[in-house]
């Protein structure tokens, strides 16, 4: 017996009979001889730690564009608290971490430059439609690795296919990253505002700080303790009526005080513009783009999707160099 076939075993004996349990995964699309070391979801959690998209997290908008501050959230910093989050639920209710883990890392790979503002341009502009969701399924499956995509396991897919608010994840590993996604961008985004002084604690009413807690620290613990307390032993994921209740009501106040924020929105719009002018120029000059997204063309791959997937892979200031390049004009040198 491998060291693999010891943790299925574990995992089997330990684990909450409404875990998904490595060893009876549905598997992958691409037959592959298992790892002797490695669970089937552990591999997909360092397939997609590996992967060039994760990495370009790092350099894309969460809420605040541009931010000047060193401890603004970006959107790899809010997949890792997602993960964080995720996995400590998934811990106490004796649940598959690595499974969590996996679709917590890989839920917003698909994301645009510019957090939603770039996900909204390219939606308006594309005929097919855009939805980072879906990109980050297209991520995985397809553009990863060349064309080859990272093969991932059925049950990772469906997490990040359904992380969405409207999404239904078919596991309970799924069900938990598709909540803590709300409550992780609920929580760090009103921290960030708050740091950026847009809002302060009095914006909540106080009813609401008395039922959830006095500072975004103390909320989301109430978050975490509410979802363990009301889901153990459960063959679901759920919140306590009068908490979800309440992060709905923190939601709200968020989108009247800070994500339709006046400011935010004009820079919002610019953002906006640039993605839909990078989309117009390279539907009429395709062959600009990088080699992979020209071999995809090749392939046979429909151009309006792989001018989507082109700008959607890049970073804030990619985006932003590629505009000035193309539309803005070079000063002359005369020698």
């Amino acid at each position: 017996m491998n060291i693999r076939e010891e943790m299925e075993n574990r995992e089997l004996a330990i684990l909450s009979p409404y875990a998904s349990h490595s060893a009876q995964s549905k598997g992958r699309d691409r037959y592959e001889e298992e790892c002797d070391i490695r669970t089937v979801y552990q591999r997909d959690r360092d397939r997609i730690l590996h992967s060039k998209s994760f990495r370009r997290m790092k350099d894309k908008t969460q809420v605040f564009l541009s931010p000047q501050g060193d401890h603004y959230r970006n959107r790899l910093t809010h997949t890792l608290e997602v993960s964080q989050t995720a996995r400590t639920i998934a811990k106490a209710l004796r649940l598959n971490e690595d499974l969590v883990e996996a679709i917590a890392l890989g839920h917003d790979l698909g994301h645009t430059p510019f957090g939603h503002a770039g996900e909204r341009a390219l939606d308006r502009v594309c005929p097919l439609g855009f939805a980072h969701y879906k990109q980050s399924l297209r991520v995985v499956e397809r553009l990863e690795k060349n064309g080859a995509g990272l093969n991932l396991t059925l049950e990772v897919r469906d997490g990040i296919r359904n992380h969405r608010t409207s999404g239904t994840p078919h596991t309970l590993e799924g069900q938990i990253v598709r909540l803590c996604d709300k409550i992780s961008y609920i929580h760090h985004d009103m921290d960030d505002a708050q740091r950026a002084g847009i809002i302060t604690e009095d914006n909540i009413p106080i009813t609401l700080r008395m039922l959830l807690g006095y500072t975004t620290r103390e909320r989301l613990n109430t978050f975490v303790h509410d979802i363990v307390e009301n889901s153990r032993g459960q063959s679901e994921i759920r919140m306590s009526p009068a908490i979800q209740e309440g992060l709905m009501d923190l939601r709200s106040i968020m989108f009247q005080d800070v994500y339709l924020y006046p400011a935010a929105k004009e820079e919002e719009e610019k953002a906006e513009q640039l993605v839909e002018s990078l989309y117009g120029y390279y539907i009429q000059h395709p062959e600009k783009m990088s080699e992979e997204y020209k071999r995809l063309l090749k392939s046979g791959e429909e151009k309006k999707r792989v001018v989507c997937d082109y700008i959607s892979g890049m970073t804030d200031q990619y985006a932003m160099e590629k505009f000035r390049e193309i539309f803005i004009p070079k000063g002359w040198s005369v020698y």
